[in-house]
């Protein structure tokens, strides 16, 4: 097989290949979404948590014992930030958009690839997981890192979940984007709720060697072949490489229209569970290494499942508010979800290519208290969970402090010497958006927190 110079490059073994955990922001370790839409045209039907069952967009589903949906998270759903008119994710989605449909034009002269961004983030648990080929038992499932509406159905993960129903529909290749949830940590760059955009190919036999030289004696599959850290059993070498190259180059140009063409870019090996070579794209920004997104070629078994055993596809996966952050400047993600105008009206452009730098609001003085307590002895429930997860705890913080809270931090970690008890005390930072915070005001949010600690988590306080 014969490669032009220029895709050499693409194809050298790639420096300190490595296992690494699988990007928090981009593509996490399960999803899926339900195959129906919805508009983001008015208002979307109140979702409310019940006794005996949880309603999204009008549909009920009944409460068991994973479910762990707060009030505060559903509040979001439905917002579809990427999808409203001039708001920086709805900037960065369509300069993704415009580029592919610039870049990317079939045969009759239309965008080659398809966008949907309006699937609903309510999704069931075989889309998330298993349409993956996440396994069972796989640490991302738990019910501690994901919303549950019950042990069937949740709020997707990640905008994986899509893959298989959209190349079941017979698409060879299309955009993605929309919220995805996850429970998390509390600091200025991770909130419960947050946005992807990935974009899927495939090729038949013919569309990926067609400019090959003697490409009709190439072929994409082979039997009896060994999976390799270069490639999958059922592919032959050449395809690998082929789609491989043709990934990265992609993802290349997209990065370099973003951020600029002298951009510097390295690869990093990586693993996920759905694709195999698996990258991570890391940017040189500000005099550090950034990563921006994860791809690969895709699960052979993933597309057998979809009705597209005959192709070979990429896939990648990217955050819209790590993207945001960068090109716009702006320093905390609580601010996405701002409807101040101050904020709003810098990036009512218009033109989508126009730059903007986000002006910092007025920032307002922090208050900070701290919260001890004893936890529970470790024994896990009735229903094998764990009793305690800071997870538990970040949750309930959320759930009534909300958008008050900038930063929760684990300042200290005790176990006693006799007794062996374990206490953790935890630092919670409030700060309003676009006021001053009395600390008469915290002092009630944070009253309620260490009530709620006690009565939901089974902790005891030491305040």
């Amino acid at each position: 097989m014969i490669f032009a110079p220029s895709v050499l490059p693409y194809l050298q073994p790639w420096p300190r290949p490595l296992l690494r955990h699988l990007l928090s922001e981009f593509w996490p370790n399960g999803c899926a979404a339900s195959w129906r839409r919805l508009s983001t045209k008015g208002h979307a039907p109140q979702s409310v948590i019940g006794q005996d069952s949880v309603q999204v967009f009008g549909q009920s589903y009944p409460r068991d014992d994973f479910t762990n949906v707060t009030p505060k998270i559903l509040e979001k759903v439905g917002r579809n930030l990427h999808n409203q008119s001039h708001h920086p994710l709805w900037l960065i989605k369509e300069r993704i958009k415009a580029h592919f449909y610039s870049s990317f034009v079939g045969r009759s002269g239309n965008p080659l690839f398809s966008v949907h961004d309006n699937l609903s983030p309510v999704v069931t648990t075989e889309q998330n997981f298993d349409s993956l080929l996440i396994p069972p038992g796989h640490p991302s499932r738990k019910r501690g890192d994901n919303y549950y509406l019950n042990r069937a159905t949740m709020l997707r993960a990640h905008t994986s979940a899509h893959q298989r129903d959209l190349v079941r529909s017979g698409l060879d290749a299309f955009l993605l984007a929309g919220d995805v949830y996850r429970r998390d940590e509390i600091d200025a760059s991770h909130y419960p709720v947050f946005h992807q955009m990935e974009g899927v190919r495939l090729f038949s036999n013919r569309q990926l060697f067609s400019r090959v030289q003697n490409g009709g004696e190439l072929s994409l599959f082979e039997r009896g072949g060994r999976r390799s850290p270069e490639k999958q059993e059922t592919h032959t070498l050449e395809a690998v490489k082929l789609v491989e190259f043709d990934l990265k180059r992609t993802l290349t140009q997209l990065v370099s229209y973003l951020f600029g063409a002298d951009l510097e870019i390295r690869w990093v090996d990586c693993y996920f569970p759905f694709t195999h070579p698996s990258f991570e794209m890391e940017v040189r920004f500000q005099g550090d290494w950034m990563e921006v997104l994860g791809c690969g070629v895709m699960e052979q078994e993933l597309l057998n499942s979809a009705g597209a055993g005959d192709k070979l596809g990429w896939a990648f996966g990217l955050g819209l508010e790590r993207l945001a952050m960068v090109l716009y400047s702006i320093p905390d993600i609580r601010l996405f979800w701002s409807r101040d105008e101050r904020f709003l009206k810098q990036f009512r452009v218009q033109d989508i290519h126009q730059p903007v730098c986000f002006q910092l609001l007025s920032k307002y003085p922090p208050l900070h208290n701290d919260i001890s307590f004893w936890l529970p002895d470790g024994k896990e429930s009735e229903a094998g969970r764990e009793s305690f997860t800071e997870n538990d705890f970040y949750e309930l913080v959320r759930s009534i402090g909300g958008d008050l809270v900038e930063k929760v931090s684990l300042v200290d970690n005790f176990t006693h010497p006799k007794t062996g008890r374990r206490s953790q005390c935890y630092r919670i930072i409030y700060r309003h958006m676009e006021r001053t915070l009395t600390q008469q005001e915290v002092r009630r949010v944070h009253q309620q927190i260490e009530q709620a600690a006690e009565s939901e988590l089974g902790v005891q306080g030491r305040f």
